[in-house]
């Protein structure tokens, strides 16, 4: 059973036996090259980060994404006036993998629920120190979620946003998200087709589409992040499986 750590003014939300020590790399965006510049600066002195790259557009995000297909985003969402979900959904279906950990100006409700809701793992407030920036990427990179101490404080009734919690794959249809729940149990094509009455040819376009979003190569692989987010388990709730979104707030 993990047990809760405090991290000053972040809160990390899912457990985990340790970080991942491998060099991560990291793609920075932000229209302010001041931003840029501190966070570049930030990382780099960490140790066993590699800055790939910078944007200050939404198309240069999702254009650096593409090239360098990163571990770890950094991002303001709100580039050129964009949208959080339509930043965040955009890089999730140009690089899958890739973690995305919101560095923001706002923290209102709206833009807190809007990014965490589109796919991002982590939000940051602009003010938090070098060592909480470091440790919300390697965070976020090990496939926990993060968040600034004072949204963390709000941050339940935030994800379930009058009930629904976030799904851990926004960039799936609901068809595929039914398709990745029995994946995720175990069944095969053949039993999947006759739960959800469709031709087992069309599961297996569905399977693949779904091991392409999600980066997979295989089965196995597509099991595996299933099953760590939450899925797979109990009954099927067809379009709306819950994600599990836990926050620690105890001492280590």
């Amino acid at each position: 059973m993990s047990q809760a750590t405090d991290f000053g003014n972040t809160a990390r939300l899912w457990p985990a036996e340790h970080l991942d020590p491998a060099p991560l790399t990291v793609l920075l965006a932000d229209p302010q090259p001041s931003v840029r510049h501190w966070v570049r600066a930030a990382l780099e002195r960490a140790g066993g980060v590699f800055v790939v790259g910078e944007a200050a557009t939404a198309n240069g995000v999702l254009a650096e994404t593409a090239r360098h297909r990163p571990d770890v985003l950094v991002v303001d969402p709100l580039l050129g006036g964009s949208g959080p979900a339509d930043v965040i959904g955009r890089v999730a279906l140009v690089s899958p993998g890739t973690k995305v950990l919101v560095l923001s100006s706002a923290d209102d409700d709206t833009a807190v629920r809007s990014a965490i809701h589109a796919g991002a793992r982590g939000y940051l407030v602009k003010g938090a120190d070098a060592e909480q920036l470091v440790r919300g990427v390697r965070v976020v990179a090990a496939g926990e979620a993060i968040v600034g101490r004072a949204i963390a404080a709000r941050f339940s009734a935030l994800v379930r946003g009058g009930g629904a919690e976030p799904y851990p794959f926004p960039q799936l249809t609901a068809r595929e998200r039914q398709v990745l729940d029995r994946i995720a149990a175990g069944r095969s094509n053949g039993v999947i087709a006759r739960d959800l009455g469709l031709a087992s040819k069309t599961i297996s376009n569905r399977v693949s589409a779904i091991f392409t979003k999600l980066g997979v190569a295989d089965r196995a692989q597509a099991i595996v992040l299933a099953r760590d987010a939450g899925l797979g388990r109990g009954e099927f709730t067809g379009d709306r499986e819950q994600f599990p979104y836990r926050r620690e707030t105890g001492p280590t």
